[in-house]
């Protein structure tokens, strides 16, 4: 039998179960908790405990009511969260653009071409350095609360080079995306039918036994709607789930195509008709906001009110990818959710974390209750309020993956088991 650990000197955990505050019937909420707003959509238990039975949560409530455990641990009266659940990242990739970064500063807008950049370096670089930058990714993203996170190719754009990417990111998580759809690369330029052919064909047969997902880039200077149409149909015939980019860079379809293949989640989401925001909300489709992409790139942000308003359930994600949204922080991405995209401390949380494992159709992460899993963190702070109140402070003091302090296994991989 595992060994059982209680958490205790717990002054707030968010347990984003609704059910756990007084009043509220269990049987009442929504899978994914739409039917409650505010802070009470996260399920908060003041001086409470939580018991880690093995890999697993065993039991959380009130610190007077917890059960025995072979061993107990006082958190001195800080917060505990559910572990991160970054969706949405970049992180097979070699070099920097940090110079695209300071003209875009300079008044240089962002554009899908500078993809290319980060292709040729990552064809030229080797496994060894592809997985040496993964592993300091990881490292970063664990560091700040991140255990569950999201991996795409999208930086090879050849066969092989793809088939690479799409191995390497399962070792670092279960959740692999095939992003052969990033740019049409230049090989290719005069011929982007040519290259749809090839991501449809012998790529896509190469990529899909390391991958669960299948995206596509579908913005103006890289996928119309008809490549993207496809794509996702061979994706979905290789047994791929569709998740998509969409209308970050202007007005699109993309979206519409999200929804009208039951895409996980439809990610950027920067640019929305009112017959978007509606397709959005009354469809399983997630709304996946990218904030670390307009701070890099200085664009307008999502209105994050207008979806929360209409009933769409909405993520946050990092983005992470060195062009755009070089940052591996899901704390950053919870302030700039709050102070720029107008969302409460509460509703950024839950889509931090709930609403990222949604858009990754999880129900095994992103909460915290009896037989999930054992991925927490602890803040260095009385309540997650301060993840907004007090932006850039490393806030994070430990997470526990599966049970396990990450201190005691910072060479676990961010899998999804």
């Amino acid at each position: 039998m595992p060994a059982t650990t209680l958490l205790t000197g717990i002054s707030e955990l968010v347990t984003n179960e609704p059910a756990t505050v007084a009043g509220h019937d269990p049987g009442g909420a929504g899978a994914i908790g739409a039917e409650v707003t505010g802070a009470d959509r996260l399920g908060l238990v003041a001086d409470a405990a939580v018991l880690i039975d093995g890999t697993r949560i065993g039991w959380v409530g009130p610190a007077g009511q917890a059960p025995a455990a072979d061993r107990r641990i006082d958190l001195g009266g800080r917060a505990v969260l559910p572990g991160f659940v970054d969706s949405h990242s970049h992180l097979v990739f070699a070099g920097d653009r940090a110079a695209e970064f300071a003209a875009r500063m300079t008044g240089q807008a962002y554009a899908a071409g500078g993809i290319r950049t980060t292709v040729a370096a990552t064809r030229a670089a080797t496994d060894a350095m592809l997985r040496a930058n993964l592993d300091r990714l990881r490292r970063e993203a664990l560091a700040s609360g991140t255990t569950t996170i999201e991996c795409k190719s999208g930086y090879g754009l050849t066969v092989a080079d793809e088939a690479r990417s799409v191995r390497l990111a399962a070792e670092l998580t279960e959740e692999v995306t095939y992003l052969g759809a990033h740019v049409v690369p230049a090989e290719y330029a005069d011929d982007p039918a040519g290259y749809v052919d090839l991501v449809c064909g012998e790529m896509l047969t190469a990529c899909a036994p390391h991958a669960r997902w299948i995206d596509v880039f579908c913005e103006r200077g890289a996928f119309d709607p008809d490549a993207t149409r496809q794509i996702l149909r061979a994706g979905v015939g290789a047994g791929l789930v569709p998740r998509l980019h969409a209308n970050q860079l202007g007005p699109g379809p993309g979206v519409q195509i999200a929804v009208e293949f039951g895409a996980a989640s439809a990610d950027h989401c920067t640019h929305l008709s009112d017959a978007d925001v509606a397709a959005l909300a009354d469809s399983g489709t997630v709304a996946t906001l990218l904030p670390g992409a307009e701070f890099s790139t200085r664009s307008p942000y999502p209105d994050a009110r207008r979806l929360l308003a209409a009933g769409a359930t909405v993520a946050l994600a990092t983005d992470c990818n060195p062009g755009s949204s070089y940052t591996t922080s899901m704390p950053l991405c919870i302030a700039l959710a709050v102070r720029e995209m107008r969302m409460s401390p509460a509703e950024a949380v839950w889509s931090a974390t709930a609403g990222g494992a949604a858009a990754l159709r999880r129900t095994d992460v992103g909460a915290l209750n009896s037989g999930s899993r054992a991925d927490l963190i602890v803040l260095d702070a009385p309540s997650y309020l301060h993840l907004a109140y007090r932006p850039g402070v490393a806030l994070v003091r430990q997470a526990y993956r599966d049970g396990v302090e990450t201190n005691k296994a910072a060479t676990s991989s961010l899998t999804a088991s």
